[in-house]
Formats: C-alpha cells, sequence, structure tokens
C-alpha cells in the first residue's frame, strides 16, 4: 500500500489527447521519469494506485504525452484529467539525485528547527517558498515574525531527520535583516 507521506506531488494531468487514451500532462520533473518505468501515483477513490507508462513524449517545456499501460481510449483517460500526479520520494531521488532533494524540501521540512551553528534557534519552518529560482525557507521566530531563509547548500550543515532540524551557518545581517526595529 502506498501512503502519502512517501510520494510528492510532480504534475498534474490536463485533458485527453488523441483517440487511443494518450493524457495531456504538465510535469515538474523530466518525462525521462516515467520513460524508465517509474509509476505514476494517482489518487484513485482515495487510494494511491501506481499506473505505469506504456509511452511517454514530449510536447514542449514542460508538457508531455503519456499513453498509460491498459487505459487505451478516451474515455477510458478521460476519469485522469485534472488529476494529480505523484511519484514516490525515494524513486525521485535515485532517479534525480541532489535535484530531487530540491523537489522534496516542500513537504519535507516543514516543522523542522531551524537552529546556526552560531546565533542559536532561528525558528520552526512554516513553511517552503519554491516559487521563484531560489528556494527560501519562511521561518516562524516566535515572536510573530517571519525570517526568510534561502535554501542554499552554502548556509545548510545539516538536515537531522531524526532531531527534525535544519543545522545551519547563517551570516548575522541575514537573519535580522526581516526583523523588526525597535520604534518601527
Amino acid at each position: 500500500m502506498i501512503e502519502e507521506k512517501n510520494i510528492t506531488p510532480v504534475g498534474k494531468f490536463q485533458k485527453t489527447h488523441g483517440l487511443k487514451g494518450e493524457l495531456n500532462a504538465v510535469l515538474d520533473i523530466d518525462f525521462e521519469f516515467f520513460a524508465e518505468g517509474y509509476p505514476l501515483i494517482l489518487n484513485v477513490e482515495g487510494a494511491f494506485v501506481p499506473f505505469y507508462a506504456e509511452s511517454v513524449r514530449g510536447k514542449g517545456a514542460t508538457t508531455s504525452l503519456i499513453k498509460l499501460k491498459d487505459i487505451d481510449s478516451q474515455d477510458e483517460a478521460r476519469i485522469f484529467v485534472n488529476e494529480v500526479i505523484y511519484a514516490e520520494k525515494e524513486n525521485l531521488k535515485e532517479f534525480m539525485g541532489e535535484a530531487g532533494e530540491d523537489l522534496l524540501l516542500e513537504d519535507d521540512l516543514e516543522g523542522y528547527r531551524v537552529v546556526d551553528e552560531n546565533l542559536g534557534e532561528i525558528g520552526v519552518i512554516s513553511r517552503v517558498d519554491t516559487t521563484t529560482e531560489n528556494i527560501l525557507f519562511i521561518v516562524d521566530d516566535g515572536e510573530g515574525e517571519e525570517i526568510y531563509i534561502p535554501a542554499a547548500d552554502d548556509f545548510i550543515v545539516a538536515i537531522d531527520e531524526d532531531r527534525r532540524e535544519v543545522v545551519t551557518t547563517l551570516p548575522e545581517e541575514l537573519v535580522n535583516l526581516n526583523q523588526k526595529r525597535d520604534g518601527q
């Protein structure tokens, strides 16, 4: 049984394509992931079910055409329109190496404490902003302020999953940049 904690969203089916069951998909990852035999995970009536691609081909920069095995008509494919496509996190790590880690940050690190080697505890990651080219940890400092910390290898020393901590070495100016000044 596939558990939600072990998967992450990687795209979405938009519409059917043609009459033989192909689906138009917008993907956050290279379509080759599915072409190499990794399963697409779909939520079918509340259960996460693996499907395998019979064929995958690029259609644009982020759009692909995917034909699922045993889905052979437009009517059969139609039930997947607007469905989110998931992938198993371990498979992504295996396929993408370090780049796969960036995709997993959002799901995995929310709620982790940020502890700096020099500055001590900074706060708790309330969310991860992946909407810009540079991924940011949005950290709640416990006093009602948010601190924006770049999720850059230069600043991250370690990620301790057992302690749910991100250990950093941050410039003090970076931490103070977003905090309100006295009298303002």
